[in-house]
């Protein structure tokens, strides 16, 4: 296991590369973590790192959380993670850690709430096709249909596709590229799109599958490359040498 971050999605735009081809990319402010408490194999069994989120007025907190903060000499958070860690020594309390983590790492895993879209029908939930919409059909054009079946078993199951809340789920996005990270301002340029609308807390983490993929900045620049390359075998080719004309004489009479 390694650590991981915390962020706040803020958008999505474009990453031009220099052969002129464009990425869209989602834009994730990262919030610095802070070491709230680390456990070790000879006290607590295992070895972690309990970091902590987002500042959270003391107001807001409970008076069991308030007694949390104050007996770890920090200021109050908002989000608390744990991770797991091979060496727990390497970390002291009140240290933050930032992108820093992420130096060097090409794929990542990314965990978001979707947008919810409030109650809805099967038809838009689970793309049901309706009953028909000619004659016969008294106002209920856009219905399920049929739920249960008859005297036995005489009920509804579990997990029928039914009318009922859509999105607002947490949902995990596996091996995103990491297109560009910007350390000043705690940014990072994810691509693709990201789970959620503006300003939705996201978890980032490293990829914890393990596969053989080119990045689009090296398949980019390979291409470049081999364009140039081309480019420079035409250029290198000798001209044709045109013989001299000859001009025939008149004859004689």
């Amino acid at each position: 296991m390694s650590l991981g971050l915390v962020g706040k999605k803020i958008g999505m735009t474009r990453e031009f590369f220099d052969s002129g081809i464009s990425i869209p990319v989602t834009v994730v402010k990262i919030e610095k973590g802070r070491v709230i408490d680390i456990y070790t194999k000879e006290k607590n069994g295992y070895s972690a790192v309990k970091l902590g989120f987002l500042k959270i007025k003391n107001s807001k907190l409970t008076n069991q959380m308030k007694g949390f903060f104050s007996k770890k000499n920090t200021e109050p958070k908002k989000i608390i993670k744990e991770y797991r860690v091979e060496k727990s020594e390497e970390f002291k309390t009140g240290n933050e850690i930032g992108l820093e983590i992420f130096k060097n790492v090409k794929f990542i895993d990314v965990r978001s709430q979707t947008i919810g879209k409030g109650f809805a029908g099967v038809m838009k939930k689970y793309n049901f096709a309706g009953l028909r919409a000619t004659h016969g059909v008294s106002v209920s054009h856009r219905s399920h249909g049929s739920t249960g079946q008859r005297q036995d078993p005489g009920k509804v199951f579990k997990g029928k596709k039914m009318a009922g809340h859509m999105g607002a789920k947490f949902r995990t996005i596996l091996n995103l590229e990491v297109v560009k990270s910007d350390p000043e301002n705690n940014l990072l340029y994810i691509r693709g799109s990201i789970p959620g609308s503006k300003n939705t807390i996201v978890y980032l983490r490293k990829s914890t599958k393990s596969f053989n993929r080119k990045t689009s900045v090296e398949k980019f620049s390979l291409e470049s490359k081999e364009g140039a390359k081309k480019e420079t075998k035409g250029s290198t080719k000798k001209p044709e040498t045109k013989k001299p004309e000859v001009k025939e004489q008149p004859k004689k009479k």
